[in-house]
């Protein structure tokens, strides 16, 4: 005699791991997309304190005052790692004068947390 014995899972069953799967994607993903953006935010943040030591280094040693004009970052390229800033997501940097922070302008459609496009991002 024979038994046929078939295996296998069943529509509800496949339905069940479905379900949980997408609930566990509806609570990660909005999580990952938070910690890039505080992650790219941090990366700005460090590129202006870059900037800021290369002008500080570049007044020290052109004997410059505080208020001085820094034209564009190739002013202060030779006092950058690599001689330059690489943007993170297609900001533009804007050096300001010595004494003066930093900024960083986001592209219009870019959003960065409480930061909108096109904002200004200062040197902290």
């Amino acid at each position: 005699m024979r038994m046929s014995i078939t295996r296998g899972f069943t529509l509800v069953e496949i339905m069940i791991v479905v379900a949980i799967i997408g609930l566990l994607a509806a609570l990660a993903i909005p999580n990952f997309v938070k910690a890039r953006e505080n992650a790219q935010l941090n990366s700005i943040f460090n590129n202006l304190r870059i900037i800021e030591g290369a002008k500080d280094q570049w007044a020290l040693e052109n004997k410059r005052g505080t208020g001085e004009v820094v034209p564009d970052l190739l002013t202060v390229s030779d006092y950058l790692k690599g001689g330059t800033i690489k943007p993170v997501i297609g900001e533009s940097y804007v050096p300001s004068n010595v004494g003066s922070p930093a900024k960083a302008v986001l592209p219009g459609n870019v959003r960065l947390g409480t930061y909108g496009g096109g904002s200004t991002i200062e040197a902290l």
